[in-house]
Parts: C-alpha cells; structure tokens; sequence
C-alpha cells in the first residue's frame, strides 16, 4: 500500500509469529521474483548470509549505500533486500580497502544479511512497476513488454482407461495452462501397437507378443521451465513401464497479458482523464520527494487517460509505451535527444520522475512478503538517490 505525503518519515508494520529463516525467506522472495526472470547481464540473489539463521528484523532498500549499512547494523537488522545489486559488475575482490568491500564486511561483522532482487522483481507480477502504477491510480495494467512464453507440447499416449489419471497427472505438475485458463488440453483416439521383450514387465500384453490397444493421444502445452516436474507425474501417473510421449519445444511468442502475464513496464488506466500538467502534479503528490523532481514533455493541456510506467530507467520501452496507445510515459532517466525524437514522432507525453522515486514504490511490497511470513520490516524511506541537490536560479 503507497501512503502518500508519508515518504521522508520511516514507517513499520509488525506481524509477531515465529521467526523465519533467512532459507524460507529467500524461498518466499524467490516465488514472488523469479531469478528466471532476471536479465542475463543482472546480479541476482543472496550476497552474503547465512541461510540457516533466523531473520528477527529486516530493512527494505532501493540501494546499498554506506547510510542504509550503518542503519541496518546500529538497528539490528538480520537481514536487508535491496532492490539495487551491490556487486553488479566482475567483481574479484571484496576487501575492505574498497568502498564495496567495506559495506559488505560491516555487514558480515553486523551478522546481517544482504540479498538483491533486481530485473527479476522489474519483471514480476506484481512487481516494481505494478507499484510505480497502484502509486499513480494506474489500474487494469498489462506489461509493456512481456516476456516471451518459453513452451513444451507433450503429447502422450495412454490407454483409454488412463487417461484421465494421466490428465490429472499432468495437470497438478502445471501443465495445460495458458493464461488466464487451466486444465486445457486435446484428445483423440488411435490404435497402438508394441511386442513386449525379454526383460520388460508389461502393464498390457505379454513378453514375444504383438499387442494393439486402443489409446487416447493427449496433448497439452507447459512452461519449459516445468519439463522435470512434468515429466515425473507423466511417469507416476502413466500405466506403462515405458510410456510413449513426445516433446516439442515451441517457437517463443509473445506473453498473452493475462492475469500471470510477466515483463517490463505496464500500461493501464487512470479513472478519471486529466490534462498533462494535473498529471505531473499527481505524481509530484504521489511520488516521493527528491531532490530531482518531475520533469515532463509535452503540451501541458494534452489529455491523459492511457499511462504507462516504468520503474528506474525505462527510455528503452517508449516505443513500446508508444505502441500501446498510452497518452503519457513515466518513467526515470529520460534523455534530452531520446524525448526530443519521439514526441517529433508524436508519440505520448513523458514525464521523468527520477530513477529512485519511481522504483521506491517496490520497497512496501517487497516488505509486505516478508511481513506476511512474520518478519518485522522496515523501509529506509530516506532518499538513496545519488542526486541529492536541485538548484534554480530566480529570473
């Protein structure tokens, strides 16, 4: 939940149950922000930590910063989640002679944990820009560029009388599900044939004989990802010593944006239209303060009804934003030739609100997972944001 007009002052929420392990928290942060979705250049994960121990307190954080390190030791912290890794790039040393390495050893020496979700949390549902969008009243979204669907096609066949069993197999291990639909698949009847030999332990038939059975030919789609699982309930579920089944790896498409839809950025509505400049002025009321502000381009009096976002630096989607019809972009780190080309492209209007404003948002989530499996969790609402000074001058 975003509490406007709240941003500068550091909040809790408590929920008192047993403590968790750092192990059963990172499993809860792991199936809310799969590392799967991580770019392949992003860093990703636990940092340093012990999995066994248990986390009495966490701090949620857009950066590691030497003020987010002192707090999390002086606070007794067990365990800070950033969204901003703190070991990006090829790193060979962590020595505490190196600003890096010092933040990691004062947390090492604090017994508190760092853990980083990054481009997987950008990409998640929900995830930082469902945020950056519940703050700005963006509702009914969908990613402005989903991530494509990795799909296997099982096609398995069964004895008639199996193969509902076989279905259900398949089901439970998530297969048949395409977006907003489950327990989808297709059937039809065929006649197979197989000579048991020496050795094998037939279900149907017997050793030297040709035997024909009337078999069902389902077919069902599931996430690559889900191929191990899949393959082991066809196997616990199939009447066969050897089952016969086949796997197509399909061509990766588009996401269909639905409910579980994942990717970056999202589109949606606002309830109610508003011109440009009440737009900026909403998010300079909704956004928290930095020292960077809201920028926009574009008439002041165009009409916003279709917004786009995107936590952090997003000028790479403003094609996409562009595509999906949106009215306005906003997002962080806009460049001046970038806007300048698309709005002559007449593209949407774009407001930069600022790298760390606009992904501050995630931290009340992301605190929330850990709330929920009773973790008292802070926030360090104070600014990360490297950019700590705006000065204009009077004309």
């Amino acid at each position: 939940m975003i509490y406007p007009g709240h941003w500068n002052q550091c909040w809790r929420r408590w929920a008192v149950t047993e403590a968790a392990t750092l192990d059963r928290i990172i499993s809860q942060l792991e199936e809310a922000y799969p590392p799967r979705l991580a770019q392949s250049w992003d860093s990703v994960g636990l940092v340093c930590g012990d999995t066994g121990e248990t986390v009495a307190r966490a701090l949620v954080c857009v950066d590691v910063t030497s003020d987010v390190v002192e707090a999390a030791v002086a606070g007794g912290y067990g365990l800070v989640v950033a969204h901003h890794p703190l070991l990006l790039r090829g790193v060979d040393t962590v020595a505490a002679s190196t600003p890096k390495g010092a933040l990691i050893h004062r947390l090492i020496r604090g017994g508190c944990a760092l853990y980083t979700a990054h481009t997987n949390a950008d990409s998640a549902r929900p995830g930082v820009s469902d945020a950056l969008a519940d703050a700005l009243g963006v509702r009914d979204t969908a990613p402005l560029e989903p991530i494509p669907t990795e799909l296997d096609k099982w096609v398995v066949m069964v004895p008639i009388d199996s193969a509902a069993q076989v279905r259900d197999g398949l089901f439970a291990a998530g297969a048949g599900e395409i977006g907003d639909y489950r327990q989808c698949a297709w059937s039809v009847q065929g006649v197979g044939q197989f000579e048991p030999l020496p050795g094998a332990r037939p279900a149907i038939g017997s050793i030297g004989g040709l035997t024909e059975v009337v078999e069902a030919r389902i077919e069902v789609v599931a996430a690559r990802r889900l191929r191990a699982g899949v393959l082991a309930a066809l196997r616990a579920a199939h009447p066969y010593e050897e089952p016969a089944f086949d796997i197509l790896e399909l061509a990766d498409t588009p996401g269909t944006g639905g409910a579980d839809s994942v990717g970056l950025g999202r589109v949606g509505v606002l309830a109610a239209e508003v011109s440009l400049r009440e737009f900026a002025d909403l998010a300079a009321a909704r956004l928290p303060r930095s020292a960077w502000g809201i920028r926009a381009a574009g008439d002041p009096d165009r009409r916003i009804r279709r917004v786009a976002v995107c936590g952090g630096a997003g000028d790479s989607l403003i094609g996409a934003a562009a595509a999906s019809g949106a009215d306005v972009y906003l997002t962080g780190d806009l460049r001046h030739h970038v806007v300048d080309e698309a709005l002559r492209a007449g593209g949407p209007a774009l407001v930069d609100a600022g790298h760390w404003a606009t992904e501050f948002p995630w931290c009340a989530q992301a605190a929330g997972i850990l709330e929920s499996l009773g973790v008292p969790t802070d926030v360090h609402a104070g600014p990360t944001d490297p950019f700590g000074l705006h000065a204009s001058a009077e004309r």
